[in-house]
């Protein structure tokens, strides 16, 4: 085994992924995986990098329809735009609870909207405003680019995995190539291992062999059960190590390993109110699945030297 975890406490969950990682590396060990099964899948928002007061991608959509509202007024009185109009975050953030909760009908107008403020633009044009917002954005409580949100012992831990023959792949809810732009910059993990929820793409031809657009409809919403699926469609492997942090990922981590590879499975608590955030909402039914699941519980708190790069 190679690498270290430095700014990881001592305690369980360190213990725990360096005993598993050295089981599944050590060719004499009865629980060994070759290099190419050595699949990990982490969740992003929460569980790579911050997702609070509100997820950083919904702060770029939110971006997209006040420019919306100011080319065409009377969407001011439409939803999703009203609400980004007014700043209205409680029906925006009351849309990602409910969602947490089994409740759809407000994400579904939401997603609406989102479908509506990009279809048409190329994927080439949206990666590029998605990089800009990322890299000039500032998180609105934790005054830092969005770039710098990210959670250093995680990072930390994806660079652990890669130089003991693991490969990474990010499964979110997020969009896809929203998170594409920064990926390999802010991770180390490349394009082609990002699997995310997706708008619905065509083919318009043109000079220069055409371009790739969104169109108004939805492709995938990468959450729940809907995970699982999208791993083995992308990967073509189970994995053998799962990292989430709410109840969207408790099917991601139920398929970790199978019946017959050895798995670990990590569920990130937020529980750092002075470094970070506390707060459990949307991740009840994994934490209270937790202990008889064996999974194990991350605690920001305790396990964690640092959250972010300089605290």
């Amino acid at each position: 085994m190679t690498g270290t975890l430095a700014f990881w406490h001592d305690g369980s969950a360190r213990s725990e992924i360096e005993s598993f990682v050295e089981r599944v590396t050590d060719e004499g060990s009865p629980d060994y995986v070759p290099p190419a099964e050595r699949i990990a899948v982490f969740d992003n928002d929460g569980t790579l990098w911050c997702e609070k007061p509100m997820p950083v991608e919904l702060a770029f959509i939110l971006k997209r329809f006040t420019e919306m509202v100011a080319a065409d007024p009377s969407l001011a009185e439409r939803q999703p735009w009203k609400a980004a109009y007014e700043g209205d975050y409680a029906w925006l953030g009351g849309a990602l609870q409910k969602h947490e909760e089994g409740d759809d009908s407000i994400v579904e107008v939401l997603m609406g909207g989102i479908l509506e403020g990009f279809a048409g633009m190329t994927v080439e044009a949206y990666a590029a405003a998605s990089r800009a917002f990322l890299t000039a954005g500032v998180h609105p409580t934790l005054s830092r680019c969005y770039t710098d949100c990210s959670y250093v012992p995680m990072v930390e831990l994806l660079h652990h995995l890669s130089a003991n023959g693991f490969t990474t792949f990010i499964v979110s809810g997020g969009d896809r190539d929203f998170m594409r732009s920064v990926t390999d910059d802010v991770y180390g993990i490349p394009a082609e291992r990002i699997v995310g929820s997706s708008n619905a793409l065509g083919y318009e031809p043109g000079e220069g062999g055409g371009e790739i657009v969104y169109l108004a409809k939805p492709d995938f919403f990468d959450d729940g059960p809907v995970k699982p699926v999208r791993i083995w469609s992308r990967v073509g492997r189970r994995p053998i190590l799962a990292c989430g942090n709410s109840n969207g990922d408790i099917e991601m981590l139920r398929y970790a390993g199978g019946a017959s590879k050895p798995s670990l499975r990590l569920l990130v608590l937020h529980d750092d109110a002075e470094r970070e955030f506390d707060y459990t909402a949307g991740a009840e039914r994994a934490l209270a699945a937790a202990p008889a699941e064996g999974w194990t519980v991350v605690s920001v708190l305790n396990d964690w030297k640092r959250v972010f790069a300089d605290t």
